[in-house]
């Protein structure tokens, strides 16, 4: 697939009756998690073995209050933590261009490329950090992205947390609200885990797991 909307900012007014249909990302447009996949990458073979080593302890924490985002933050913690935030992203573009034509579902491309036709705002509505899903979603031509949003220091470095919850679940709603008004509505959701339940739920076309293609 060619580079979508390579230069195309995002915004977030859709024009008066313009339908909002929001997608996930990993596991939904994509075959596996995108932020898992992309610390891998960067960290190489030899740190990533090393980080995992010393995330078991977070590792079993998870085991016992399955809390998503405690565990996510102490991912960033062990491979991001200091990382200048535009080294970051050059990673992120260079990540997104080598992995596309493995990575993306072609069913959920040619769904989120209709509705693009029909006239939609296509938003991306994601727990991965925004930073890293950023340059899939002007491949993609996305109108909007919401995602997880990491804290950055006094330097612009990354500061191992998070601005705001882990965008999962109830606060992917709230997220959709903050950006488009409690009215909002959903002309269609996709999503795949339970994470995306409430978002589907709202959602006039409810799209839970439709999408099993592979590149």
């Amino acid at each position: 697939m060619s580079d979508m909307g390579s230069g195309k900012a995002f915004h977030q007014s859709p024009a008066p009756g313009q339908p909002i249909v929001a997608f996930d990302f990993d596991g939904t447009l994509t075959i596996r998690d995108s932020f898992t996949s992309f610390l891998k990458w960067r960290a190489g073979p030899v740190r990533w073995l090393i980080g995992l080593a010393q995330m078991i302890p977070a590792v079993f924490a998870y085991l016992g209050d399955r809390d998503r985002g405690r565990i996510k933050v102490a991912s960033v913690r062990e491979f991001l933590m200091g990382a200048d935030r535009k080294a970051l992203e050059a990673d992120a573009e260079r990540f997104a261009a080598e992995i596309w034509p493995r990575f993306m579902r072609p069913d959920a491309l040619a769904t989120w490329e209709d509705w693009g036709r029909r006239g939609a705002h296509r938003v991306i509505v994601t727990a991965s950090p925004e930073t890293t899903v950023a340059p899939f979603a002007r491949r993609l031509g996305a109108e909007n992205l919401i995602g997880t949003r990491l804290a950055f220091d006094a330097q612009d470095r990354v500061a191992g947390s998070f601005l705001g919850g882990n965008c999962r679940g109830e606060e992917k709603m709230s997220r959709l609200r903050a950006v488009y008004g409690d009215d909002m509505t959903l002309a269609a959701a996709y999503g795949d885990t339970s994470g995306d339940a409430e978002m589907i739920a709202a959602a006039a076309e409810k799209g839970y797991r439709v999408f099993t293609g592979r590149p």
